[in-house]
């Protein structure tokens, strides 16, 4: 394992997000600031508990988490597609580097970026509404998997992408309708029987209710359930990176 190399590429990645700060920091904060300030005030003085827990702390985690798979992703997918934009992707493959050291540079910089903004998100919340983690541990669990498994998925979208456009084509026309339909500002019982139903297809459902539930101690779904469906995305993850490494697909051609 070449720690060297992989400590190159994750120093860049992370120079690259100060480099962009007011982008990749503030941006998403100032964000999150406006949620709690619309759906929490407008929406919470009409909603005020889901499930026993205060509105407005009940969608902390589902704004941390929706937060979360937005910047894992468009951090990932444009770390990686920059490179291919300008070329400088084929001085990598040609270094002696395996395809493992340099996912693991580029997932492991922008999963660490993500990491910084729901931290900063956090704190953000403790000062609108009072917060409780009951297992902040689990938080911190479901906080690196998600992390993990969305910056691979970003990695991903990167080297599929043959220019800018598509390369938001998935976290708009994807990412982003299923974090809003995976219960960020609701609880599920809240749906009528039908749309229950139609909801437990989405992926995102399972991450935010275990992540709700390091909270709250209270989940929509199974917590070892929403566990399995984590890791099993994290491992498609990793499937697909490496058959993308292993048929040179969008690399060498």
């Amino acid at each position: 394992m070449n720690f060297h190399a992989i400590w190159a590429i994750y120093c860049h990645e992370i120079k690259r997000m100060l480099r962009t700060i007011s982008q990749t920091i503030v941006s998403p904060v100032l964000s999150t600031t406006l949620y709690f300030i619309v759906f929490g005030a407008a929406i919470g003085s009409r909603i005020s508990e889901v499930e026993g827990v205060p509105y407005g702390a009940f969608i902390v985690p589902g704004l941390i988490m929706s937060a979360i798979m937005s910047q894992s992703v468009a951090n990932a997918s444009f770390g990686i597609y920059f490179p291919r934009f300008t070329g400088t992707i084929y001085e990598l493959l040609s270094a002696p580097l395996s395809s493992w050291e340099i996912v693991i540079g580029y997932v492991g910089g922008a999963a660490t970026k993500s990491l910084i903004i729901a931290s900063i998100i956090l704190l953000t919340a403790f000062c609108f509404v009072e917060l409780h983690i009951l297992h902040p541990w689990w938080m911190l669990a479901f906080l690196l998997l998600s992390t993990i498994a969305f910056s691979l998925l970003g990695f991903i979208i990167g080297l599929w992408a043959d220019n800018f456009e598509k390369l938001q084509v998935i976290p708009l026309l994807v990412i982003t309708p299923l974090a809003f339909l995976g219960g960020s500002f609701y609880s599920l019982p809240m749906l009528s029987p039908l749309w229950q139903k139609i909801s437990l297809f989405n992926p995102v459902v399972y991450l935010i209710s275990g992540f709700r539930w390091s909270f709250y101690g209270q989940a929509d779904v199974d917590l070892q359930l929403s566990l399995l469906v984590t890791c099993l995305f994290l491992l498609i993850g990793m499937g697909l990176v490496w058959w993308i490494f292993r048929t040179g697909y969008k690399l060498k051609n």
